[in-house]
């Protein structure tokens, strides 16, 4: 019976579909999303900007020394040890004193291609199509090849963004709620703590201090203490810690007051206007980036720290369970195309920045303005290369591209279905390492290395999926449509 299930799963699905199918998403709609958030490049000269438009990516291609172009297959690649990467084209536009020039389709760079993804000339070939190409027809793809090696990057385990988690401090009997807030590449640590004698402060990137979170309600809006009473739910254990906490915030009256006391204590010694602007900035852009970044977002972020703090009181008096950050729901799995889109935005930032450098450059020295001349492909290309041959990634990690493992095919199969997380292996993080409940059907109990790997080093089960993510956007849309709606 398990050889009939086997055989009609792996018929439809690959072992590898979780890789290809985040690839081709980072290729068809992440990529884009970079850049539209990019949207413009303004270079320190007077009335001269660049819009940036769509940006694609060909097929495989290798230019030889005549100058030539033609198609590039895996196979040669491998006996070349040459880089089985995608051209990329990004269409720009000068604007010079708000009149747009004619829009330039300008090569910017390299993106390497995975082994059955969209992008490769392989996906979609029948079996005599693969063995005329020189390629293995069991061969499930899923990987990439650099400098005529075979790398996959490692699926990494890592915390749920954007999730609130509470945990308590035995010792101290601090009670924490916590959420890892990200958007758009930047990942900030905000938390909610409340102490043995009940008062609440929040935490935030770029400020090193606790902040009341009375203060912070009435920075964002919340001003009078009935509204804020109102933010919370009617329990008496929760009410009670609120009402301790306004108590001690009396002298704080008016949302200018509140700016006016972070600022103070954000930028000692600066103008009023200044210190109010840098209170601003941080609760806009470092205080639950998830949320938004402008000011309209404020109340929102208000009644989110409400329901933080109001988590962190009810486990503080035990009618709430610790959050368990073992259990697989806290989780998350960032596949190849996560990977790929966290080292593309961090490579596009740099090609940003050497085409307003370039741009700035040639004015000074009365140069005509060409986009093509202006570019220079490796500022982006040289990044993600690098990033693909040595395994060091954006954020610190170590080893996420890794050569495949070609032992034989079964060996090849298992690799391709690793899982590893960032803990530090020289700790014992004993709870880390063990197994959970939550694994059934999603990881193999029995594939793990033997040594400081154990525990940390896992393998997706046979039949497990890993599902690609939808845009928030999109989500709200449909619970509108149900009739959800948000009262702030």
């Amino acid at each position: 019976m398990f050889k009939e299930v086997s055989s009609a799963f792996l018929k439809e699905n690959s072992i590898v579909d979780q890789h290809i199918a985040s690839f081709n998403n980072f290729v068809e709609r992440t990529m884009q999303d970079i850049v539209d958030a990019q949207a413009i490049i303004e270079p320190q000269v007077e009335g001269l900007s660049v819009k940036l438009g769509k940006i694609r990516a060909e097929k495989p291609m290798v230019v030889e020394g005549d100058g030539s172009r033609r198609p590039l297959y895996p196979l040669e690649a491998r006996l070349r040890d040459l880089n089985y990467s995608a051209p990329l084209f990004l269409e720009m536009t000068q604007v010079v004193k708000g009149i747009e020039k004619r829009a330039e389709d300008v090569y910017v760079g390299e993106l390497p291609v995975m082994l059955k993804s969209r992008l490769c000339y392989l996906q979609g070939r029948n079996v005599k199509e693969l063995q005329h190409m020189g390629e293995d027809v069991q061969d499930s793809g899923g990987y990439f090849v650099i400098n005529g090696t075979e790398k996959t990057l490692m699926i990494l385990e890592d915390l749920a963004p954007n999730r609130i988690l509470v945990s308590r401090e035995k010792e101290t009997g601090l009670v924490q709620a916590k959420i890892f807030s990200t958007r758009s590449g930047f990942r900030g640590r905000c938390t909610v703590d409340r102490t043995k004698e009940g008062l609440l402060g929040v935490t935030m990137p770029s400020y090193n201090k606790p902040l009341e979170l009375v203060l912070l309600l009435r920075a964002l809006g919340l001003v009078d203490a009935e509204r804020i009473a109102d933010a919370f739910s009617s329990q008496p254990e929760v009410k009670n810690d609120v009402m301790l906490n306004l108590e001690d915030e009396l002298e704080i009256k008016s949302k200018r007051d509140a700016l006016e006391t972070i600022g103070k204590r954000a930028a000692p010694g600066q103008p009023v206007d200044y210190q109010i602007k840098r209170a601003e900035v941080l609760i806009d852009r470092y205080l639950l980036p998830h949320i938004g970044i402008e000011e309209k977002n404020r109340i929102a972020k208000a009644f989110f720290l409400c329901r933080m703090a109001e988590r962190a009181i009810l486990v503080a008096y035990k009618k709430r369970p610790v959050d368990d950050k073992d259990h697989y729901s806290n989780k998350r799995l960032k596949t190849p195309g996560k990977l790929m889109e966290e080292v593309f935005r961090y490579a596009f930032q740099f090609l940003v920045k050497d085409v307003a450098y370039q741009m700035e450059r040639a004015n000074v020295r009365g140069r005509r303005m060409t986009m093509f001349a202006i570019v220079r492909p490796d500022a982006l290309s040289d990044r993600i290369k690098y990033s693909m041959a040595t395994g060091n990634w954006v954020g610190g990690y170590t080893g996420v591209s890794q050569p495949l493992d070609r032992y034989n095919f079964i060996s090849a199969a298992a690799f391709l279905k690793r899982v590893t997380s960032p803990l530090a292996k020289k700790h014992p993080h004993y709870k880390a390492r063990d197994l959970h409940g939550t694994h059934w059907g999603r990881l193999d109990p029995n594939e793990t290395p033997e040594g400081p790997n154990c525990g940390l080093v896992r393998n997706l089960s046979l039949y497990s999926d890993i599902t690609v993510g939808a845009k928030t956007e999109e989500v709200e849309k449909v619970l509108t449509k149900l009739g959800v709606s948000m009262n702030l």
